[in-house]
């Protein structure tokens, strides 16, 4: 598969991603979402400590970090499963 073939599906499960709604998902899913999204479009985090760090954003840094060892394309195709599982329910 070529990364064209990538991310044009990454992009078509984003697309998905945005016409849900976030009360439709479970919050560990919309952090696994979040961080693979985040992976995939910046690759790994950059730690800034901010004095405005809200509890929220501790958990979303949390859950990129957690991730932060795997590739961009391997982070769309985690993205892309997730999307997919999602739809088939």
């Amino acid at each position: 598969m070529t990364s064209k073939d990538l991310n044009t599906r990454f992009e078509e499960a984003v697309a998905i991603a945005d016409e849900m709604t976030q009360a439709s998902l479970p919050q560990d899913v919309q952090l696994r979402l979040y961080a693979f999204y985040k992976q995939a479009t910046l690759g790994t985090l950059e730690l800034n400590q901010t004095s405005s760090f809200h509890i929220r954003d501790a958990f979303k840094t949390n859950a990129w970090m957690q991730i932060s060892h795997i590739s961009v394309n391997e982070a769309k195709e985690s993205y892309i499963e997730i999307i997919n599982s999602l739809v088939k329910k």
